[in-house]
């Protein structure tokens, strides 16, 4: 399944490099990390999980939408 998250956290190079290690040490392998528009579009089975784990590191989404 496709997902938009919507992330107002992020901000820099930085918050991007965090969040990727995050989505590829669960297993994430298809995202894109748009900085301008402060937000995530991946696949993944459990979007939950990857919602919970960002979270965790200090990037709470604000919202998600299936594409």
């Amino acid at each position: 399944m496709k997902y938009l998250l919507k992330i107002p956290d992020i901000s820099c190079n930085h918050c991007k490099m965090r969040i990727s290690r995050r989505l590829e040490e669960l297993g994430v392998k298809n995202y894109e990390i748009d900085l301008s528009k402060k937000s995530v579009l991946l696949e993944a089975k459990d979007v939950q999980k990857v919602i919970d784990e960002l979270a965790k590191i200090d990037y709470p989404v604000k919202e998600f939408h299936e594409l």
